[in-house]
């Protein structure tokens, strides 16, 4: 069965907390509160089969050029099914949409990434995200994940389209 997917609304907050918080501990996502994604809950693209939410993505701005990936998680019942992929391209499109230049990504898995796109960079690359979230982090320069980007247009610079 294929999930609805649909912007988040304030109903939701608790449903996405509770799906953030039950994969915290396996160290891939970083924990949320719920007012913190209540006060985002319109960034988010929600998935939802049978009015039951099993899966999320923010759309997280780091500047008016370069945005995030945040909070992307599956219930672990409706994992490889194409829902973290939809979710992901869901985001992107939204990002498009918002004019955003490029969306990064950081993640322990970057082959999930790189399957619908994105490329493998050095994280200082992406510095929005190390002054907004790395550099007061207690595992800044040892968290193990891997950058990842992806343009979402195509830029001139002198001439050239990149």
């Amino acid at each position: 069965m294929n999930p609805e997917l649909r912007i988040g609304t304030p109903a939701d907050a608790p449903a996405v907390h509770q799906l953030i918080a039950a994969n915290v501990d396996n160290g891939h996502l970083l924990p949320r509160t719920e007012d913190e994604i209540a006060m985002h809950i319109e960034r988010f693209v929600i998935a939802v089969v049978d009015g039951e939410l099993i899966g999320c993505g923010e759309l997280a701005p780091l500047s008016d050029a370069v945005a995030e990936v945040r909070s992307l998680v599956v219930d672990e019942r409706w994992r490889g099914q194409g829902t973290g992929a939809a979710l992901v391209n869901a985001v992107s499109d939204r990002g498009r949409a918002l004019g955003f230049l490029t969306l990064s990504a950081f993640t322990h898995q970057p082959a999930h990434f790189v399957r619908l796109g994105f490329s493998i960079v050095p994280h200082a690359w992406v510095p929005e995200k190390i002054a907004h979230d790395c550099a007061g982090c207690a595992l800044f320069r040892r968290c193990g994940q891997y950058a990842v980007s992806l343009a979402l247009r195509r830029v001139r610079v002198c001439g050239w389209s990149t």
